[in-house]
């Protein structure tokens, strides 16, 4: 199993914001972004691993920005790092002003998936080779979220978790 770009895993849904889809401020409501971003981050996490991927967990999800009734929204998500069967996917929304067509980043998440096999069992997947300044950041970070992860879970000691104790000291 050779290792992959994150690059490789890029997917881009650009969609509009529908009456239906709206609060009433007429802003997008949460659930349907964290549907749109599952999916997208679904399609990066099987071009991964091209195999059968379920969501694992939602890490992180930050709404900084309300998205309006008609907005074309763009949901970019890819691989960001690879673990033995899990993926991290991070996710970046856009919202492009219709008129200039400059896009303004409105919210992030960070999605967790693992790949399984038909049978539901997890598979392994391959290595991540970041490229990007860009991605060996949230290469590097990922690492120390998935150890603070585990820490919070129970299934590692907080002294074990060697990356995330460098940052304190």
């Amino acid at each position: 199993m050779h290792p992959k770009h994150p690059s490789e895993s890029l997917t881009i849904l650009t969609d509009l914001v529908l009456p239906s889809e709206t609060n009433p401020l007429n802003n997008l409501f949460g659930g349907e972004l964290l549907a749109r971003m599952d999916r997208a981050a679904s399609i990066a996490a099987r071009r991964h691993s091209r195999r059968i991927t379920v969501t694992a967990s939602v890490n992180h999800v930050a709404f900084n920005r309300a998205i309006a009734l008609g907005s074309v929204v763009t949901v970019e998500a890819k691989v960001s790092r690879s673990f033995n069967s899990s993926m991290e996917i991070f996710l970046d929304v856009w919202i492009e002003d219709r008129e200039s067509g400059v896009r303004t980043k409105a919210n992030e998440a960070i999605y967790t998936f693992v790949a399984v096999d038909e049978q539901g069992r997890p598979v392994t997947v391959p290595e991540i080779i970041p490229e990007t300044e860009l991605e060996k950041e949230r290469f590097d970070a990922a690492l120390r979220r998935k150890q603070l992860s585990l820490v919070l879970a129970g299934k590692m000691k907080p002294h074990e978790a060697t990356e995330l104790r460098a940052l304190f000291l």
